[in-house]
Formats: structure tokens, C-alpha cells, sequence
């Protein structure tokens, strides 16, 4: 035990949130708002035969993180097959560069992101020759 089985990710715009993660990763959400009390929408991340984690999107309950700070909670980071297209993709529809796009030498490209919320992500493409 103690496999992360779910995420939340806090946000102060329902619609925009879920048309941010919808357009990049294309994520699905199913509205649980019923079952938690208040806006909270289930992120369906990919296919249920796949490695990975479903989470969810909910109504942020305090104020959101201020630009500049340092990170003070967790970070997600999503699997892409094409860094630079994905890059695109999250500039394209509002979120930012965080810290840029850098090798972990023999492994993969790694990056940081904030969305269109406030918060930290990162994307991560597998690649060997990355250095």
C-alpha cells in the first residue's frame, strides 16, 4: 500500500481548467460535484489498460499559489511521446513555461509548467539520447 492512486488538482475556473487539461492531454471528466459538495470533476487521463492514474479537478478552497514562489506542495508530471508539440499545445492554451525543457542525460527531456490555475506540472519524453 501507499501507491498513489488519485490526484486533485485545485482550480478557480472549472471550464477553463478542464478546456486547459481537455486540449493538452486530452483528458475526459466526469461531473462527481454530487458526490463531493461542491464543483469536482473526475479526470479520466487515459485508457484503463495503461500505466497510470485517474484524478480529479476541484474547486479551489483557499487562495491560489502567488506567481514567483516556490513550490509548496506536489507536482504531477505527465508522460508525453513529443516534448516540443506538447510544449506547444500548453502555450497555446494559456499555461506557461515554468522552468524550461532540460535533459536527464541517457533518459528523457523533462520540463515545468504552470496552468491556466496557478500550479506546477511537469511533462516528461522518454529518450535515450537526451543530453
Amino acid at each position: 500500500m501507499g501507491r498513489l492512486v488519485h490526484f486533485e488538482v485545485h482550480v478557480d475556473d472549472m471550464d477553463r481548467a478542464k478546456k486547459f487539461y481537455g486540449e493538452v492531454f486530452g483528458w475526459s471528466f466526469e461531473d462527481w460535484s454530487e458526490y463531493a459538495g461542491m464543483p469536482y470533476f473526475g479526470a479520466v487521463t487515459g485508457d484503463a489498460n495503461e500505466p497510470g492514474v485517474n484524478g480529479a479537478l476541484m474547486k479551489r478552497q483557499g487562495p491560489p499559489p502567488q506567481p514567483n514562489q516556490a513550490l509548496n506542495g506536489y507536482a504531477c508530471t505527465m508522460g508525453v511521446g513529443n516534448y516540443d508539440e506538447t510544449e506547444a499545445k500548453i502555450l497555446e492554451n494559456g499555461g506557461k513555461v515554468a522552468m524550461p525543457k532540460y535533459a536527464l542525460p541517457g533518459m528523457a527531456w523533462q520540463g515545468y509548467y504552470m496552468d491556466t490555475e496557478g500550479n506546477i506540472f511537469g511533462i516528461h519524453q522518454p529518450d535515450e539520447n537526451a543530453k
